[in-house]
């Protein structure tokens, strides 16, 4: 039987994503085991919805460190030796170096909260009524050195509707977020979704354009 699929989690805040993770795996959902919740504030919830799934958690404080570099070496030290397949950032919200991400080449993917390349960094729901879009939603794209600019692997839709303010759309995006990670990090354990220097490719074919989450919670 093969080993599991490894996945590290990292998380700053409430945890909602890797809450899904862990139900899905609890359910027989997604065959993976979360090897470790890494995070860099010492109090994110995150850290006890870990540790009441029995996942070693791990906080590498900046506060400790005098400049980023120095704290996101540290930081991914303690990432490498939970001796992942792949590294989810799940509501990381600090910018990682460069440096970092490029000896990691295609192991690391983030979910962003709106419908990549639209909408990168924050306030991305006020981003989406500012501009005037029909369309929001969510995206899974492979890390890089540039912000919310790596391949887009998979993505989630939701409609504007009148009357939306920023809290309103976010809690609908909300809504695919989880469904639309546990697919893409599905697809991945499986083998069926693969990273590499010539771009993701699905069942062995160069993905054209990010996957879509349908109505069946489905990647397609």
């Amino acid at each position: 039987m093969p080993a599991p699929f490894r996945i590290a989690v990292l998380a700053s805040g409430a945890g909602t994503n890797l809450q899904a993770l862990i139900d899905a795996v609890a359910a027989g959902e997604l065959a993976v085991d979360i090897v470790g919740l890494f995070s860099d504030k010492p109090k994110a919830f995150a850290l006890e919805r870990a540790r009441a799934a029995g996942i070693a958690t791990t906080v590498v404080s900046p506060k400790r460190f005098a400049t980023r570099e120095e704290h996101d070496e540290a930081f991914f030290a303690a990432v490498d030796s939970a001796q992942a397949d792949l590294i989810v950032c799940a509501g990381y919200m600090r910018i990682i170096a460069a440096a970092q991400i490029e000896r990691r080449p295609n192991r690391m993917i983030n979910l962003h909260p709106s419908l990549l390349p639209a909408f990168k960094g924050l306030h991305t729901h006020l981003q989406a009524l500012d501009a005037g879009v029909a369309e929001h939603g969510a995206s899974v794209h492979v890390v890089t050195a540039d912000l919310d600019d790596g391949p887009v692997l998979a993505q989630a839709r939701v409609p504007v509707l009148a009357g939306d303010d920023a809290e309103s759309l976010g809690a609908r995006v909300r809504t695919v977020e989880h469904p639309l990670l546990i697919e893409t990090v599905r697809l991945l354990a499986e083998g069926r979704l693969r990273l590499g220097a010539d771009g993701p490719r699905l069942n062995g074919v160069a993905l054209a354009a990010p996957l879509q989450l349908g109505a069946n919670r489905r990647l397609a």
